[in-house]
């Protein structure tokens, strides 16, 4: 896969290949290394100058909604549904994804400190508090691939534990991955795999 930003000319991919274990994989780079952009490509959200992209045998270009379902993938600074409150949120992604469990929201707002927030709409969250939602929802998706960028930025002390027991139990799943992009691995959360972009 390879992909440049246009203007400039900047060229962040050249000739990328790679495969995504289940279990945890960490993109790592400095800034500026292209660290987002590859979640944002292997989202779908940017299209790839070249290549192909595949989950579970299911191309991107060729069922664009099917592969897609299969991943979840949320802009850390979207500001789509800030109408919304984090339920509504949640109801509105419901139907995107197959394994979607309900019955986790309850868990994961209490581990994540979302209570006192539930009533307030998106946009008057903190950064924090709105990565929390994201999490949150990416976490109850059930979807094959989760792709966090920087999931433990703006985050509390209790969260940032929190989130790495989500993320060490998907490493001892056998049908799910989660890619995460940061500067360095998390403590405590076993690796299945390494993306290095360079510093």
């Amino acid at each position: 896969m390879s992909f440049r930003y246009p203007n400039p000319q900047v060229e962040i991919l050249a000739n990328w290949s790679g495969e995504i274990p289940p279990g945890v994989t960490l993109v790592q780079g400095g800034d500026g290394r292209g660290k987002s952009t590859l979640l944002r490509l292997l989202a779908g959200a940017l299209p790839a100058d070249a290549g192909q992209l595949r989950i579970n045998g299911v191309a991107l270009k060729e069922q664009p909604d099917i592969y897609r379902r299969q991943l979840f993938w949320m802009e850390p600074r979207a500001d789509t549904f800030d109408q919304l409150t984090p339920p509504q949120y949640f109801e509105s992604i419901r139907s995107r994804y197959p394994g979607f469990n309900a019955a986790s929201i309850s868990s994961l707002v209490e581990g994540l400190g979302l209570d006192e927030h539930l009533h307030k709409q998106l946009f008057m969250l903190s950064t924090g508090s709105k990565r929390k939602v994201w999490l949150a929802a990416a976490f109850a998706s059930g979807a094959a691939v989760l792709l966090l960028d920087e999931p433990f930025a703006a985050l509390d002390a209790p969260s940032i534990a929190f989130v790495k027991e989500r993320l060490q139990a998907i490493s001892a799943h056998a049908g799910r991955a989660a890619v995460i992009a940061d500067y360095a691995a998390p403590s405590g959360v076993t690796l299945a795999g390494m993306i290095d972009l360079g510093d």
